[in-house]
């Protein structure tokens, strides 16, 4: 097993530069195989998911490989029709193959996913979207396995605005016979990113960034070079810990206008947040906090709220913070499998369904924790810089799987912080 050992005391001070989003650069990976032919993929982060992600194409009969930031996949005329069990249950995104391939060859087999253990996320959206559509679905041997001569369009409302049915249903409509509408789709930049990739592909796709997607089908599509839109949910952790830390970070290719809410709630705090070029703010921000922050209530929402994925950094801020704060999670309900860990840090945290009550303190204890999600590995991590000795935080590969050149960044910035290999029974159990 391998760890991250960090000494708190040290605020993080200098520039981070933020490559590809992690939740777009997985999902532009399945939309290539829409296509037959070479799709090129520019600022892909070097993490674990797009290693998983590369293995599940070449399985199914792709050629990928990364070089520097760049991802070049060679799709085949007729791609596998069933995604490796396994590496499905490694990495929820996976699941996104679902509709291309469905699309594309008119039956798959891909397993129920995996991924963080952050609560329930069920595929009853991406199936009911996908039968309005004319496929049949069923559930065989842990797998779900859908069939359709040829898609149709047809009107489909989410009842949430969840990422992933929004991203399987417009992938598959891209090659459906006639219009989709999607009511209530989500949001996120995410969303936005993909539309733009599939359109320079030849789809027709009006509504992008809009809670209403239409999706005219067309006969075919053709490969394309794209560039994937900046991380912000790493942007944000970056702009959490300056604050957290009472550091000084500059973001370079952080795009404030994608988050809006947390940048504000960070100035509530006491932060000062002033962009590197206020006619371009693609170029990135910067973030600054002098002094010990003030408590702030976080709810978390779909986009264009608070990111869920940024709760464990708002958790860490109230949790050395002057003043008692409330944070409510709205998305994902294990979300707060994560305080349990911030507790063993001396955290004052008291939980009551959704919500999480946060009394801040002016240091917090170091002590042995663990990772449960990628996010809430991070959020350990910056916790045990604001914390008296040392923090080890376990199960590492978790940020292997969002931040790239996480140990490289934590130590360019300051942090005193090692990656260490441990055999299992020397770290105690959490």
């Amino acid at each position: 097993m391998e760890l991250f050992r960090v000494t708190g005391g040290t605020p993080l001070v200098g520039e981070v530069t933020v490559s590809g989003a992690k939740n777009s650069v997985l999902k532009l990976m399945a939309a290539s195989l829409l296509v037959e032919g070479r799709t090129v993929l520019t600022n892909v982060p070097r993490i674990l998911d797009v290693t998983i992600m590369s293995e599940v194409l070449r399985r199914l009969g792709c050629e990928a490989a990364l070089e520097g930031d760049t991802l070049t996949i060679d799709v085949p005329a007729v791609p596998g029709t069933e995604a490796d069990y396994n590496l499905v249950r490694r990495m929820r995104a996976s699941i996104n193959v679902l509709g291309p391939l469905l699309a594309r060859r008119g039956e798959v087999r891909v397993p129920h996913p995996g991924g963080d253990a952050i609560g329930s996320r069920g595929l009853d959206y991406h199936i009911a979207g996908l039968e309005r559509m004319g496929a049949e679905i069923t559930s065989e041997h842990g797998f779900v396995v859908a069939r359709a001569s040829r898609l149709h369009g047809a009107r489909i409302w989410l009842d949430f605005p969840s990422v992933g049915a929004t991203e399987n249903i417009l992938m598959a409509a891209v090659l459906a016979k006639g219009t989709t509408v999607i009511d209530n789709a989500a949001r996120e930049p995410d969303i936005v990113d993909i539309c733009s990739m599939l359109k320079e592909m030849g789809a027709e796709i009006s509504g992008a960034g809009t809670s209403t997607l239409e999706i005219e089908g067309v006969e075919e599509l053709r490969p394309v070079t794209h560039r994937t839109v900046p991380d912000r949910i790493v942007s944000g952790t970056w702009a959490f810990a300056a604050a957290i830390t009472q550091g000084d970070i500059i973001v370079r290719r952080g795009e404030p206008r994608h988050l809006e809410i947390a940048l504000d709630k960070l100035n509530q705090a006491g932060a000062h947040i002033d962009l590197l070029d206020p006619m371009q703010p693609g170029e990135g921000f910067r973030v600054r906090m002098d002094r010990r922050p003030k408590a702030v209530d976080i709810v978390t929402l779909p986009y264009p709220g608070f990111a869920t994925d940024m709760l464990p950094m708002a958790i860490t801020l109230g949790a050395v913070a002057d003043g008692p704060s409330m944070v409510t999670e709205n998305v994902f309900d294990a979300r707060f499998m994560f305080i349990n860990e911030m507790l063993r840090l001396g955290a004052d945290v008291r939980t009551d369904g959704h919500h999480a009550v946060v009394r801040g303190k002016t240091w917090l204890s170091g002590a042995p924790v663990k990772a449960t999600d990628i996010r809430a590995g991070v959020g350990l991590v910056i916790a045990g810089l604001r914390a008296d000795g040392v923090t080890e935080v376990a199960d590492a590969f978790h940020i292997d799987r969002g931040y790239p050149d996480f140990l490289s960044q934590m130590r360019g910035l300051g942090a005193t912080i090692e990656r260490i290999k441990v055999e299992d029974d020397e770290f105690p159990a959490v």
